[in-house]
């Protein structure tokens, strides 16, 4: 008996030793499921909330294309390059490379993958480093959106809770479209649509295998594995073959496949350049932001498409390059360029300089807009209100004609060509430099230094003679002249101006010239410039687009006048020779040149009725070049840019001009030598076709005419 009480006393107390045991090891699971319980409820009391995500909107950059809509010439963005795409459009080997690195548990787990948690504790308490997290798909999404990259374990619990969530609300594909649109690839480039485009030059849907396979290997490190360095580089591609290994053991490739993909000459997008064309591009960019603001800009993915052709511009950036350098020996140091197509306004191709904007200023430590002889940071193409613009020199002419043509004056009228003086108060022979009140004497001279005596309108205007033009503008009246100008589009034009007007004496844009000298082109009518065709939003809905009418501003007979005298290589083969930078052959081009009179600016503007191209030549400090035409400096440039552009059109010719038939012998072109006179002797300046003026003496201008032809004929 007393054996079996020992025996039924010592399991009791085995047993109860037991149930204590077990008791505490209830307490403490318990104890754990609470606390846990606490510690997630703690966490996550003021976590977002996952359906969040269906409503919030990722922010996209507005990119600004050329006219094709293929090349990218800017991107507005914010912190973040991204542009949108379907899980639809994303390549299937894509999808599985991510997945395969990234979360190979991706459709079998519910937002956590437990095993990966495990692996990852292990690894870090092996490494004694907090390394690795084992972070799905859905915790990566969950904290590059809501959460801080700090390796806490407040973030990994909040990250957690959250990440159950979104994968209990959302399918695994709509998760998986987010990740992809989300995830970073380096270069401020977010998802994978703007991450082919940067390193591939090249939509996501047409990216190879092994460039999605090295696309999943950026996810890890996309700044530390950035192909452009080559140290970097090297890591880059040891990671792509990992990822290609990876897709071969989850079943995705076969063994052929990834030996093949390994094999491939991978190619890298060069560097992307921040901004292409960046003289018309940025001035594009001031116009969208001051419609849009800066803020819509970067964040609702705008897609400018511009006016500019890629391939014209490419030409223009290569010759006006080239030119600056030429022109250096004169001591010219800048250059610009503008084409239009005059038939639609819409803006070519715009450059400036080297072409590139972040070239440094010289001479060094000069002052930008003041002592820089080269200033790459202004656009002297569309000038500021501060700095306007630049002295047209004889490139203003055509204006001045076209107004005299206006009031009845004909290409054959005769003027004379002689020293005239044109200041009242002084000397009739031109002798005086300041008159009785201190007032300068006005007796302008001609390029070479010649007089020619008589002189039709079209010799005067096509060999760009001087001394005549002063009198067409005097004919033709100095502020009808102005108001013709600002009609065709010359914006500039605010101060007093003399008879100098006509030699270039006021400021204008380059902009503004070769679109007031599309007018010509396109048979008198104008069309508004355009530097942009049409606006999409992010879902391709059109909120801006070109649509401008034409609008008749002279008479086609008028402008088939100035189109027949600047085209017209005869006539102004005595100054240019016939076969000068403004002659092409087969192609009917009409041309002005323009130097201002102290050598500061050199302009050639020319065109056809499909482009009208201007050349700009001189230094951003204003100071003068050397005594050279503006055919010699801006001439070369114009030249080897039209003679390329030109096969990019079909030929087309200007229509030709009606017979002007009128009575009068001096607007016919025949000159009385036997009795000359001015043409003040023969008609009313204001009236040309009118009767003769009873007392031509009367006008001021009469006497110091006739005395000029007089003292001419003297020496002649």
């Amino acid at each position: 008996m007393a054996k079996r009480k020992y025996y039924r006393t010592t399991y009791q107390k085995k047993r109860k030793r037991g149930y204590s045991v077990l008791k505490f090891l209830l307490i403490c699971f318990l104890f754990l499921i609470f606390s846990l319980v606490f510690f997630f409820i703690y966490y996550a009391k003021d976590l977002p909330r996952p359906e969040k995500f269906s409503e919030r909107v990722l922010f996209q950059s507005t990119k600004i294309y050329d006219r094709s809509g293929e090349v990218l010439l800017y991107e507005i963005y914010g912190e973040e390059k991204r542009t949108w795409v379907s899980l639809e459009t994303i390549p299937e080997y894509l999808k599985q490379a991510v997945i395969c690195t990234e979360d190979a548990n991706f459709y079998q787990h519910f937002g956590v993958d437990l095993k990966g948690i495990v692996r990852a504790i292990l690894i870090n308490l092996k490494i004694r480093k907090p390394t690795y997290g084992g972070s799905t798909i859905p915790q990566q999404l969950i904290r590059s959106t809501f959460l801080s990259t700090q390796k806490t374990a407040e973030r990994k619990t909040q990250e957690i809770i959250l990440a159950l969530e979104l994968d209990r609300r959302y399918s695994k594909n709509q998760i998986l479209e987010w990740y992809l649109n989300q995830v970073p690839f380096g270069q401020n480039t977010y998802g994978v649509e703007a991450a082919s485009q940067t390193y591939f030059k090249k939509s996501v849907s047409e990216i190879s295998v092994v460039e999605a396979a090295t696309l999943a290997a950026l996810i890890k490190a996309p700044y530390r594995l950035s192909p452009y360095f080559e140290e970097s580089k090297n890591e880059l591609l040891v990671r792509k073959d990992y990822v290609l290994n990876r897709m071969f053991k989850e079943g995705y490739l076969n063994q052929e496949e990834v030996e093949e993909a390994k094999e491939e000459d991978l190619k890298f997008a060069e560097k992307q350049i921040e901004i292409k064309a960046p003289y018309f591009t940025l001035w594009v960019k001031q116009y969208l932001e001051e419609k849009y603001g800066e803020d819509f800009l970067r964040e609702r993915g705008l897609k400018v498409y511009t006016s500019l052709d890629w391939e014209l511009q490419k030409i223009a950036e290569e010759v006006v390059k080239n030119g600056v350098e030429r022109n250096k020996i004169y001591n010219a140091h800048n250059a610009g360029l503008v084409a239009i197509n005059p038939k639609t306004g819409e803006i070519l191709s715009m450059t400036i300089g080297t072409g590139d904007y972040y070239a440094p200023s010289y001479p060094k430590e000069c002052i930008s807009g003041k002592t820089c002889l080269f200033d790459p940071k202004f656009n002297v193409v569309v000038g500021t209100k501060e700095n306007p613009g630049r002295q047209p020199g004889s490139a203003f002419k055509p204006f001045v004609y076209t107004q005299a043509l206006l009031k009845g004056f004909t290409p054959e009228t005769i003027l004379w060509d002689v020293k005239t003086e044109f200041n009242p108060n002084c000397s009739y022979d031109a002798s005086q430099e300041k008159d009785q009140y201190g007032l300068d004497c006005y007796h302008p001279e001609n390029y070479d230094g010649r007089f020619r005596g008589p002189i039709s309108f079209r010799e005067a205007l096509a060999q760009s003679i001087n001394l005549p033009s002063v009198k067409v503008l005097y004919l033709a009246g100095l502020n009808n002249a102005i108001e013709l100008a600002k009609n065709l589009g010359i914006t500039t034009l605010n101060g007093d101006y003399g008879l100098s007007l006509v030699l270039g004496g006021g400021e204008v844009k380059l902009l503004d010239m070769v679109s007031a000298y599309g007018v010509f082109a396109q048979d008198g009518k104008k069309t508004p410039l355009s530097s942009i065709l049409k606006i999409e939003d992010s879902q391709g809905n059109i909120i801006e687009e070109k649509n401008f009418t034409p609008k008749r501003i002279l008479p086609s007979q008028i402008v088939r006048l100035i189109n027949d005298i600047l085209s017209d290589n005869e006539a102004r083969s005595p100054m240019f020779g016939p076969r000068s930078l403004l002659y092409f052959e087969n192609y009917q081009v009409a041309a002005k040149t323009g130097t201002t009179q102290n050598f500061r600016d050199a302009w050639t503007i020319g065109y056809t009725p499909l482009i009208v191209t201007g050349v700009w030549v001189g230094n951003n400090d204003n100071s003068p070049i050397f005594k050279k035409p503006g055919v010699t400096l801006a001439g070369p440039i114009f030249h080897q840019f039209m003679e390329k552009v030109l096969t990019y059109f079909p030929k087309e010719n200007f229509k030709k001009p009606e017979e002007i038939l009128v009575e009068k012998p001096i607007l016919k072109g025949e000159v009385d030598l036997e009795n000359p006179h001015s043409i003040l002797h023969y008609l009313d300046k204001k009236n040309p076709l009118g009767p003769v003026p009873e007392n031509p003496g009367e006008d001021p201008k009469y006497q110091a005419w006739e005395e000029g032809i007089k003292n001419w004929l003297e020496s002649w």
